[in-house]
């Protein structure tokens, strides 16, 4: 089964240089395990769009968008084998932001690829 991580926070911290290197060992174990298919970092919000449609009305926002309370900031791609595992492996990935960034409050909402997907 293929899951997207997606890493939400209302927090504008960047992370520290000790979280970076933590995430990035893990990272690459689970690139080597065959378990992450792909990972980023987004840029900041000031540095995006929105293409919105409302009302019937397609436009375009630049960023940043103030109506935004918390913001994507990275994301995973992992082929796994059960929701379980996906879980356990998000425990971990959250854990390392507990550790190396105290006071860090965000979301790591897990999302299984739709069938005939990716």
């Amino acid at each position: 089964m293929k899951f997207m991580f997606i890493v939400k926070s209302a927090h504008k911290v960047p992370p520290t240089p000790a979280l970076l290197e933590a995430m990035h060992k893990l990272a690459t174990r689970e690139i080597k395990a065959g378990r992450m298919l792909d990972n980023g970092g987004l840029m900041p919000l000031a540095e995006g769009a929105q293409v919105r449609i409302i009302g019937g009305e397609l436009s375009v926002l630049d960023g940043p968008f103030a109506e935004t309370k918390e913001v994507i900031g990275g994301y995973a791609v992992f082929d796994l084998h059960s929701k379980e595992e996906a879980v356990a492996s998000a425990v971990e990935f959250m854990q390392l932001h507990k550790d190396f960034l105290p006071g860090w409050e965000g979301t790591c909402e897990l999302r299984a690829f739709a069938p005939g997907g990716p």
